[in-house]
């Protein structure tokens, strides 16, 4: 039963999330979100390809930093296909932490790496991703503690600052931890951990919150200017959708979760624009990656199986 309990959960999330769009979406017209599609500009387009692509390459710096940790030196090619390949295909099938390890595994085994090695790389990746979004939270809490009372409305905005001071204390005490290279407890008798380099948490601290940020720039490039609440605001809320939709494993890339928690958290915004910036978001960061993802998969399977590669290598 453990090993369906995610399964579970991600389909009843999407059933749940699916049923609340529904209901959102019944009041939406269509011809609305086509016409906002139409007055999308060549500036609106750059700017939101220009932010996926900050995004992805700050995905590849999550696998760089991780193998850095190994002490593992690859190229930075390989390193960033195989990132690519890897996050476009977890973020449409979800349970990202099983799928993006499968690709990895394949990957950096061909290089050397071991399964204990790529074990901590996906950990290691995961916990920068947390990092990052945790990081960028508490900023966000301690410039606008009243974005509190979206979560509920009678919560006070001094509870923004106690959760962005929890959250910076200890953020504080893994760069203390790192800088004195103190050793953390062991968990069982097998698994060590070990903090790593200073330069290492500081690259975590700069690369993380810039994959979000190059995520949430493709939709606010795309929202109108009428009604938008401005970056910080649609960055909370991107943070907490993105976070939700990422923990709950929904598949196809948490279709219906991502759109339902998005829309609820900017319904003073015209729907049919923040659908349409949804679309968009889905096109460059989910659909386009994995149809590419795809297309590198094949190429390097009939690469790597060449007869006359086999040969050579011989």
């Amino acid at each position: 039963m453990k090993k369906y309990i995610w399964t579970l959960i991600g389909i009843t999330t999407t059933l749940i999330s699916s049923s609340i769009l529904y209901d959102k979406l019944r009041n939406i017209s269509f011809y609305e979100v086509v016409s906002r599609l139409k007055e999308l500009t060549m500036d609106h387009w750059i700017l939101a390809i220009f932010s996926a692509l900050v995004s992805y390459a700050a995905l590849a710096g999550y696998d760089r930093i991780a193998l850095r940790h190994l002490q593992k030196n690859i190229s930075w090619i390989f390193i960033t296909i195989c990132s690519f390949t890897t996050y476009a295909l977890s973020h449409n099938i979800g349970f990202s932490i099983f799928s993006g390890a499968a690709v990895r595994y394949r990957a950096y085994s061909i290089k050397g790496l071991n399964g204990a090695e790529i074990a901590v790389l996906v950990g290691f990746c995961s916990f920068t991703f947390a990092l990052g979004t945790l990081f960028l939270s508490s900023i966000v809490l301690l410039i606008r503690p009243d974005l509190i009372k979206l979560v509920h409305n009678d919560f006070p905005e001094s509870l923004s600052i106690i959760i962005s001071s929890m959250i910076l204390t200890a953020i504080g005490c893994y760069i203390f931890g790192s800088w004195m290279q103190i050793h953390p407890p062991k968990i069982g008798k097998k698994i060590k951990i070990a903090y790593p380099s200073l330069k290492i948490v500081l690259q975590q601290l700069i690369i993380g919150p810039l994959e979000i940020l190059g995520a949430v720039g493709i939709i606010y490039a795309l929202l109108p200017e009428a009604n938008n609440p401005g970056f910080i605001p649609v960055l909370a809320v991107f943070l907490a959708a993105f976070s939700l939709t990422l923990l709950s494993n929904a598949p196809a890339g948490g279709i219906g979760v991502l759109e339902t928690l998005f829309m609820t958290g900017t319904a003073k915004m015209n729907q049919a624009d923040v659908l349409a910036a949804l679309a968009i978001f889905r096109l460059l960061y989910l659909l386009i990656p994995l149809i590419l993802s795809v297309v590198v998969i094949v190429l390097f399977e009939i690469i790597y199986w060449n007869p006359e590669r086999k040969r050579n290598k011989q």
